[in-house]
């Protein structure tokens, strides 16, 4: 009796223990170094650096910024509605306040009239325009297709909002000053959770990115990932959730449109860090306040 006795006392202590170990860690979704840290932007309103990485051996840049009043800071400048794109640079300088510039929505051109089919008109009412039920630009509306959802970004008086699948008014009653947009299944993250559509081989294919994530009200994050080797979009969406947890985050034009561009504090003119000076209809821009 004595025997069978310790026999199980010995099985719970056994059990106790394995309990108290603690959890095997689970294998990350993806393998992040940091490299080296570039550009270091310091002003009372706005700040931001951009760090170099190898994220599952393609090398990326990670810009992290900070605004006072992201409403008032974040800025766009587009190419000439339906005659042509333009190269970033260009579209750079219409931005000389901006000390950081990305590259912004997808577009339709007549080499890649992906529009979809849920669009009325014929396609070249939508060549050298950007994708999205919605354009404005500068507060100026030149684009609502009714009855078509709203996917992509919007800036309001508080800053960048995401929109997935939402009726034009919703979108228009925050009363917009900018838009950028790409396709439908571009939102990966929301609520601070995967809304990512893993199937999707768009989502499925490396390649160069453009993805940015809104952390809080002053906080976004804006991941590159250069051609060498290109990322997935699983990747991209597991990298930001494990390393910010952003409220939300949106995949960008990419490919050759991909562009990252800035200018050093005190200094004009901004400097190419990453693109092929493909032309793409419109940037994204971050500055300081006006009356600093």
């Amino acid at each position: 009796m004595r025997r069978v006795m310790h026999r199980g006392l010995a099985l719970v202590c056994l059990l106790v223990c394995l309990w108290a170990l603690p959890a095997a860690a689970e294998t990350p979704a993806y393998a992040y170094e940091k490299t080296g840290m570039g550009t270091v932007y310091q002003s009372p309103s706005l700040r931001y650096s951009i760090e170099t990485g190898i994220l599952d051996g393609t090398k990326v840049y990670v810009s992290r910024i900070w605004m006072e009043e992201p409403g008032k800071q974040i800025l766009k400048a587009g190419s000439a509605w339906h005659e042509h794109l333009a190269e970033a640079e260009a579209l750079a300088k219409k931005l000389p306040r901006a000390a950081l510039v990305i590259n912004g929505s997808g577009y339709v051109s007549p080499l890649y009239p992906e529009i979809p089919e849920n669009y009325p008109g014929s396609s070249p009412d939508y060549y050298f325009t950007p994708l999205g039920s919605i354009t404005v630009t500068n507060g100026v509306l030149l684009r609502n297709l009714p009855g078509v959802p709203y996917y992509g970004l919007t800036l309001e008086a508080d800053g960048l909002h995401m929109y997935m699948g939402a009726d034009n008014e919703e979108v228009l009653a925050g009363e917009p000053s900018q838009t950028w947009a790409f396709y439908e299944k571009c939102p990966l993250i929301a609520g601070g959770e995967s809304v990512l559509d893993r199937d999707w081989d768009f989502a499925q294919r490396k390649a160069t990115r453009t993805v940015i994530a809104r952390v809080d009200d002053h906080n976004y994050v804006v991941l590159t990932v250069t051609s060498a080797h290109g990322a997935t979009l699983m990747t991209c969406t597991d990298f930001l959730l494990g390393e910010f947890q952003p409220e939300w985050a949106f995949n960008l034009d990419g490919g050759p449109s991909s562009a990252l561009l800035r200018r050093r504090y005190g200094k004009k003119g901004h400097h190419l860090v990453y693109g092929a000076r493909q032309k793409i209809v419109d940037v994204m821009g971050f500055a300081e306040l006006e009356n600093e």
